[in-house]
């Protein structure tokens, strides 16, 4: 799978843009704030309708413009597709394959996968731990799209609980809306089994991920730290209950949906008491580990970012392995790397199917990477140059 061709319609800093591209390595080469990385990044939303830069849309949509249009034409098994986004900050994005519309913008992912690379990666060893909830869910909406919907159920679900949990907290600690309150915490018992149901599926699909990842993970590692073993790294999925004995590979669900609703009764009071859900994976943990200690906090700059590669081509690894070759994207990420570093992760990637490389100069692409050279000067792409 590659795209062959990238058009921009107001995304970003772009007013239009037509981009050609192929199969092996392509580099945007422009000094920072020229729109290079703004060109990657529209590849990428594209395959995950979310942006590694921005938590919202509306960045996403040039300045003084209503809404964005990114549009690949896309290769698979010598035929071609054309996927089409809209993108409207503040309303429902649109999506077409093929100029048909789809009936939800969510059913285009998974027609073109990426694994993207960039600075930012970084959050994934030293951020929150809904940096890397949010790593793992989006694996798993690359690998299976239908997560994107458990996932969605999952956050209303839990959003209406919160809700709830809110009402019924105030009125029985005597605050007005006594009335609403009783009501509220009648209500409790059904949205305690929707979080049973959704959060189980979801719990489900992390821990089985997480054991997948595991060795794809402690490979990678060892491949991009100089002197270290497939052992060095290692990766476990913390819930925030204490599940029975389970198959990691394959956990039971209803198992799963039974430990959640006990958790969540006995934590009853808890919740009201600060009137948010308490249980569930969006209270859950990636822990990563180098040997003994945790990665964050112990590792250093030169581990972390060794161990945040790995994250990514361990995930890389796993998606070519259920099906064709994710799109490789680089953005700036050589800049950021010594160069050992950065001449074994070339080295890694060379042979994928598509490489994106975005870079300030010329020097700061492996050799590895030779290939077509695009440059980006002011907001202008110029000719491919082989």
């Amino acid at each position: 799978m590659h795209v062959v061709h990238l058009s921009l319609h107001d995304f970003r800093s772009y007013a239009t843009a037509e981009v050609a591209l192929g199969p092996g390595v392509t580099a945007f080469v422009g000094r920072n704030g020229h729109g290079k990385t703004n060109l990657v990044e529209a590849v990428d939303y594209v395959a995950r309708l979310s942006s590694h830069r921005v938590a919202g849309d509306a960045a996403l949509v040039r300045f003084g413009a209503e809404r964005a249009v990114v549009r690949l034409a896309v290769v698979r098994d010598e035929r071609q597709a054309v996927l089409e986004v809209e993108i409207n900050p503040g309303k429902s994005n649109r999506a077409r394959i093929n100029r048909s519309p789809l009936p939800r913008a969510r059913e285009i992912l998974g027609m073109v996968r990426t694994v993207l690379f960039s600075p930012e990666d970084l959050t994934l060893v030293k951020g929150d731990p809904g940096d890397r909830r949010r790593f793992l869910d989006d694996l798993l909406v690359q690998r299976a799209p239908r997560y994107a919907g458990v996932r969605s159920d999952y956050d209303r679900v839990l959003k209406q609980r919160n809700t709830l949990l809110k009402t019924a907290g105030l009125a029985r600690r005597g605050g007005p809306g006594s009335s609403r309150g009783e009501s509220a915490l009648a209500t409790l018992g059904v949205w305690d089994s929707h979080l049973a149901r959704t959060g189980s599926e979801l719990l489900a699909a992390r821990i089985a991920l997480v054991e997948a990842l595991k060795p794809l993970v402690g490979t990678a590692y060892e491949a991009v730290a100089r002197g270290a073993t497939r052992d060095d790294a290692t990766l476990e999925y913390r819930p925030s209950l204490e599940l029975p004995e389970h198959e990691p590979q394959a956990p039971d669900r209803a198992v799963l949906a039974a430990a959640l609703l006990a958790e969540v009764e006995r934590r009853r009071d808890d919740e009201l008491d600060r009137g948010i859900s308490l249980v569930g994976p969006h209270r859950d943990e990636l822990a990563l580990r180098l040997g003994p200690l945790p990665v964050k906090g112990y590792a250093s700059h030169g581990e972390s970012w060794s161990f945040a590669l790995a994250l990514r081509l361990a995930s890389y690894d796993l998606l070519r392995a259920s099906g064709d070759d994710p799109i490789l994207i680089l953005d700036d990420v050589f800049a950021e790397l010594d160069t050992e570093r950065r001449e074994r992760l070339a080295e890694l990637v060379a042979g994928a199917e598509q490489v994106l490389v975005t870079a300030a100069v010329p020097e700061d692409l492996p050799r590895a990477l030779d290939g077509v050279r695009v440059d980006v000067v002011e907001g202008q792409v110029g000719a491919r140059v082989e």
